[in-house]
């Protein structure tokens, strides 16, 4: 039994009860194939202690010393909640993201960003409104900050083990959140994220997909454009959509032109690059019932008729456009399937005008 120093046991108790069995969970769920890149990003454990661990033991083993040695260096909840930070980021897609879009008031002018405010700012907002929340933080890549919330009530210590995380990049107005089961906390974060960013209001965009990189290439137009990697000394036969015409010599002239043509059209909707990944896009249809006869059932209905219609796929934008060139689909393809990166959205609504 490890003795505690003098006037640490009350600590040391409180990390026995919960705070270890946080560490415990969160690096348990570290797969052992990621486990030193994780811990070594996290850079709280030296690297003289790493090597006291022996990483060919059973995994609970390993976890126990792990637990141990950040117990020995006093770790803290926030300690705790930055390692699971770098947990989620090597594994965002493990959760659905949702895409928030603020704007400033009509005559604002542009502030000089502060980071470091904007995450006091954040911080004080929530815990002035809600007694009961953890807040921490991670700076990323692009001026970006990562942002773990660990919800509670008035009454309830928060949950760490269900907590929301927001991506926010500086001097944006967009902001990337995980799906949350506290619906009743959006207000409250929403004006966080409004005040601390000094926007003046924030909607929901209809945008969302498990891979976040692709939300952020959408929203920011970071893919590429259509013709900007077209290379006009390159055949259409030697374009990359998986359509070798030459393959077979019997082909008639009608059929390689038509092929020709597919290939043109798909490239001049979808570029020559690789299309952000998503996994689905869903069309609500609203519509008015229209017939030329009198009577039927339908011919007095005041509610409109709705229908949902919802594309899946692991990769839609690239099934969308390879359907042409298969020959599944006639080129080109409808725009409301082809506009999803443009529009920036993958819930539609259809209504009658």
């Amino acid at each position: 039994m490890r003795r505690e120093p003098a006037g640490d046991v009350g600590r040391a108790k409180e990390m026995d009860e919960t705070l270890a069995e946080f560490f415990r969970r969160t690096i348990l769920k570290i797969p052992m194939t990621e486990m030193m890149t994780v811990l070594k990003t996290w850079n709280f454990l030296s690297e003289n202690q790493l090597q006291t661990v022996n990483f060919r033991q059973r995994k609970e083993s390993i976890v126990q010393d792990l637990v141990l040695l950040c117990e020995e260096n006093r770790a803290s909840l926030n300690d705790a909640a930055l390692l699971d930070i770098i947990y989620t980021q090597f594994h965002r897609h493990q959760k659905i993201w949702d895409v928030f879009q603020m704007s400033k008031g009509p005559g604002d002018d542009i502030d000089l960003f502060d980071m470091e405010q904007f995450k006091s700012s954040f911080k004080k907002i929530l815990q002035r409104a809600l007694k009961n929340v953890t807040v921490s933080f991670r700076d990323a890549e692009e001026n970006s900050v990562w942002i773990r919330i660990a919800w509670g009530t008035q009454y309830k210590k928060p949950n760490q083990y269900k907590p929301a995380y927001v991506v926010y990049y500086s001097q944006t107005p967009y902001a990337f959140t995980s799906s949350s089961q506290l619906k009743s906390n959006l207000p409250l974060l929403g004006q966080a994220l409004t005040v601390a960013s000094k926007h003046h209001q924030i909607v929901k965009m209809d945008l969302r997909s498990r891979y976040l990189d692709s939300l952020k290439a959408i929203v920011f137009k970071q893919y590429n454009q259509s013709f900007e990697t077209h290379n006009s000394t390159t055949s259409l036969q030697e374009r990359s959509l998986g359509l070798d015409i030459n393959r077979d010599s019997r082909i008639i002239h009608e059929n390689k032109v038509e092929k020709e043509r597919v290939q043109k059209v798909t490239q001049e909707i979808f570029g020559d690059y690789p299309q952000p990944r998503l996994e689905f896009a869903q069309y609500k249809l609203e519509t008015k019932f229209k017939s030329d006869l009198n009577g039927g059932i339908l011919a007095e209905r005041e509610e409109p008729l709705r229908c949902l219609v919802k594309f899946s796929s692991p990769h839609l934008l690239e099934a969308l456009k390879s359907l042409a060139p298969a020959g599944i689909a006639d080129a080109p393809l409808s725009p409301l399937l082809t506009c999803i990166p443009n529009k920036r959205k993958n819930y539609f609504k259809i209504r009658d005008k």
